[in-house]
């Protein structure tokens, strides 16, 4: 064979592998491509899926931690609302208290002195009433001086207890009842007294609870009526309206 020809075949190899390696090239560069776009496809979609849904979902974790405080919350405040309840109970009306006290105390003192009577208590006009029922006269006294007695000690185990003075008022026999309808009709005389002669009537020596009920009635009469002096005799004085 000729030197040409040598060369010729040379030539022909070398263009061979040269279309070989541009052949590759090329393949390559087509993969890389179609790999790029079909990343640039998956970008755009999970683009778009995401700008569909607005807003991404919340994990488990964070629902079950939204869950346990809202559940905490809740429980929170039930126990607080039990609380409040629990609490208003427990306060209660404070004049039942006092009549309560006052009634334990004086139970305690019908069985230490061996004396029959049931306890009855009630709030009105303001004050915590304690009531002796009995046949019995012994807890009331002479013009009720036991009973007054008596009722300064349920006052004062009262403010023993709750630390305040009480104006608790306390009836032994019905004394009380029936001695406000014997004031009651002992001012009507001494009202109408006042009104015919126009001279001042002076009623004898009460104690507070006896002159309330007096300036009660006085009042409701249209006249006018005072207290004077000092205890014990401290009395009530009725005038016509000035």
């Amino acid at each position: 064979m000729s030197e040409s020809s040598e060369r010729i075949e040379e030539l022909d190899v070398d263009q061979a592998e040269n279309l070989d390696t541009q052949d590759d090239d090329l393949n390559t560069q087509e993969i890389e491509d179609d790999l790029n776009e079909t990343d640039e496809d998956v970008d755009k979609g999970d683009q778009e899926e995401v700008a569909e849904e607005g807003e991404e979902v919340p994990d488990e974790e964070d629902e079950v931690d939204d869950r346990d405080e809202v559940d905490g919350r809740d429980e929170v405040d039930e126990e607080d609302e039990r609380g409040e309840e629990g609490d208003e109970e427990e306060s209660g009306d404070p004049l039942d208290e006092e009549g309560d006290i006052a009634a334990d105390y004086l139970e305690e003192l019908l069985d230490i002195a061996d004396l029959d009577g049931d306890i009855d208590t009630y709030v009105e006009n303001g004050r915590a009433h304690v009531s002796i029922v009995t046949d019995s006269q012994t807890l009331v006294g002479k013009d009720g001086k036991v009973l007054e007695a008596l009722q300064e000690l349920s006052r004062l185990a009262v403010m023993t207890e709750v630390g305040h003075r009480s104006r608790l008022m306390l009836d032994v026999a019905g004394y009380r009842e029936s001695r406000r309808k014997d004031l009651v009709a002992l001012a009507t005389e001494a009202i109408q007294s006042v009104k015919e002669t126009g001279e001042p009537a002076h009623l004898a020596p009460m104690n507070p609870f006896e002159r309330k009920i007096v300036h009660d009635t006085v009042a409701a009469a249209g006249l006018v009526s005072e207290s004077e002096g000092v205890e014990p005799k401290r009395h009530v004085v009725i005038t016509q309206e000035q």
